[in-house]
């Protein structure tokens, strides 16, 4: 049976564990309720449900779970290679955390930015924070970047995908410590399904419809 926590946090889980254990014996009242607290919030952060994608042909599943902060036309993005639609989810400290491939298709390229720690709904973040961004060639031949961006608490973005890798949609494929956001580039004419302030759940929920 799985445990519906992603292995990486059980370095920060066990310690917790331990401690709280520890003040617990001790009666150490206030110790022991900051750590318990504290625990429960590591728990519930590393989280990592299981979920339902959909089989549908052609959509576009959301890569995280947050709210849906931005939408807006970029031109002639460099990695990208030409015009497309970037749709920005904030994950605060409360959702889920894991990332999800949005489409099946092959990663073409990893690129890996460190940079500065801005809080990641300021529009500054997706060009000055720490970020991964990853190019996805659908099996449509249509191209999809998804970028992991560090927020102000985000101290390591992990990423369990290279080059040359077949993805499925929904499969995880990463990780952003403690509040983050996601961006994730479409085709210009691709169908969006989403608007901003919209709530969204990783893998679960169509953010667009490719029309390749």
């Amino acid at each position: 049976m799985r445990i519906p926590i992603v292995s990486d946090g059980f370095k920060f889980i066990i310690p917790l564990l331990i401690l709280s254990g520890v003040s617990f014996y001790y009666n150490l009242a206030i110790i022991s309720i900051v750590l318990s607290t504290l625990t429960i919030f590591v728990i519930s952060f590393f989280r990592d449900p299981e979920r339902e994608i959909s089989d549908d042909k052609g959509v576009v599943v959301s890569p995280a779970d947050g709210k849906v902060v931005r939408i807006q036309d970029v031109k002639n993005d460099s990695l990208y290679g030409g015009d497309a639609v970037c749709i920005s989810i904030f994950l605060s400290i409360f959702n889920v955390h894991v990332n999800r491939i949005p489409c099946d298709g092959s990663i073409k390229k990893v690129v890996y930015n460190s940079g500065k720690f801005l809080p990641a709904f300021d529009d500054k973040a997706s060009l000055l924070n720490e970020q991964n961004s990853v190019l996805i060639e659908s099996e449509g031949g249509a191209k999809i970047i998804v970028k992991q961006i560090a927020g102000i608490i985000a101290r390591r973005i992990m990423c369990w995908v290279k080059e040359g890798d077949e993805v499925e949609k929904g499969m995880r494929y990463g990780l952003i410590r403690f509040g983050s956001r996601v961006d994730i580039f479409l085709p210009p004419d691709a169908e969006i399904s989403v608007k901003i302030g919209d709530k969204v759940k990783g893998g679960i929920n169509i953010i667009g419809k490719l029309k390749t």
